[in-house]
């Protein structure tokens, strides 16, 4: 299981994924809104999306959990 935690804090602008899709390593997980930068988080792995913890317009905090995907 590998685990997608934010690297900083912000706002969720866009969520590209949900559980059960297949997502290949370098797709696009979701996207953050940083300082006005829009931040895009991608797949590590490919494998099957299990568990999405972040919605659009959530405010978010460093290393929160945001995706689970199994490998």
């Amino acid at each position: 299981m590998i685990k997608i935690e934010l690297e900083t804090g912000g706002s969720v602008w866009k969520v590209l994924t949900k559980p059960g899709d297949q997502v290949e390593a370098g797709d696009t997980l979701f996207i953050l809104e940083v300082m006005k930068m829009e931040v895009p988080y991608e797949a590590p792995v490919a494998g099957e999306v299990t568990s999405v913890h972040i919605n659009e317009g959530d405010a978010v905090e460093e290393d929160q959990l945001a995706v689970e995907i199994s490998d």
